[in-house]
């Protein structure tokens, strides 16, 4: 019952009480900025821990189930060697289907690096096999084995030392995200502290003569308390619009935009941002609680 209390008095609040706290000066100039920049990073928080669990996700999903085959040899014996191979491959259990790549594609992969009028033909380039695993997956050091044995110009690569490099990076990427929400969040908490503690401090005869007719020290804490926590809600809110705002703008995902250009939110990503208000409410309502209770016991 006193926690419905508390609440509808956070919501409907009391005309006599509210006069306590100056409506405007400098502590609810603070309030409302610290609130709104602390949204604003949160924002950019937020996505770059939700874009980087894609991120590892995607790379988790292309290179897990995948492999190459790489087959260095001399012209004249690359055909045979390569046939070779994509007959060890059909028959190894585990590996759902394998193709040499085109030199098309060849030259694909190549162009980033060396242009796109590579002459291919005129190169020493070894051929690609592209192996796609099943679900089981296939034993890699038994197929590297008989491939020495029937393919010596074969070399496997199970994308294993890319792959979970990068999902760490990714991953760490994600946790750095996280841990940056904490810090906004406990940044805001200490400034809505410092804020509230300069008006308590300020309106200290205004609480005395409160006492002398008769108010309770609750009474004058939900004051401060309901007034600082809408003006954390508000200016949180508008960091958040701003925030939200800046990412809509940015350039959207492409595939040779690399991770910066997915820096943003996806579906359901997007209400996410509603709760970064409300969390700064709460935030703004616990700190003010407990300055004001502290202050409060310092001032008898």
């Amino acid at each position: 019952m006193r926690k419905k209390l508390r609440l509808s008095s956070l919501i409907v609040g009391d005309a006599q009480a509210d006069r306590v706290v100056p409506p405007t000066g400098f502590t609810a100039r603070l309030t409302l900025f610290a609130a709104g920049a602390m949204a604003f990073l949160t924002v950019f928080a937020l996505a770059l821990s939700l874009a980087s669990g894609r991120l590892a996700a995607r790379w988790g999903a292309e290179l897990a189930q995948s492999s190459t085959l790489r087959i260095s040899a001399p012209a004249e014996q690359v055909g045979a060697q390569t046939a070779a191979a994509l007959a060890v491959l059909e028959s190894t259990p585990g590996v759902a289907s394998a193709r040499a790549l085109s030199a098309e594609e060849q030259r694909g992969l190549l162009a980033p690096w060396f242009g796109p009028d590579l002459p291919i033909d005129s190169l020493p380039i070894p051929q690609l096999v592209e192996i796609v695993e099943t679900e089981e997956g296939y034993d890699a050091a038994g197929l590297r084995l008989r491939l020495q044995a029937e393919v010596p110009g074969a070399v496997l690569d199970d994308h294993t030392r890319w792959r979970r490099p990068l999902e760490r990076a990714a991953e760490r990427l994600r946790l750095l995200g996280l841990v940056s929400i904490g810090l906004i969040g406990a940044a805001m908490a200490a400034m809505i502290t410092l804020a509230a503690n300069a008006a308590l401090a300020a309106n200290s005869q205004v609480i005395s003569v409160l006492r002398l007719i008769g108010a309770q020290d609750h009474y004058i804490a939900s004051a401060f308390v309901r007034r600082f926590t809408l003006r954390a809600l508000s200016g949180a809110f508008a960091g958040t619009a701003m925030g939200a705002l800046a990412i809509y703008l940015l350039p959207s995902a492409q595939e040779d935009g690399g991770f910066l250009t997915g820096l943003g939110f996806e579906g359901a990503g997007w209400f996410s941002l509603f709760l970064i208000p409300l969390v700064a409410a709460v935030v703004a309502y616990f700190a003010t609680g407990s300055a004001a209770r502290r202050t409060l016991s310092e001032l008898t």
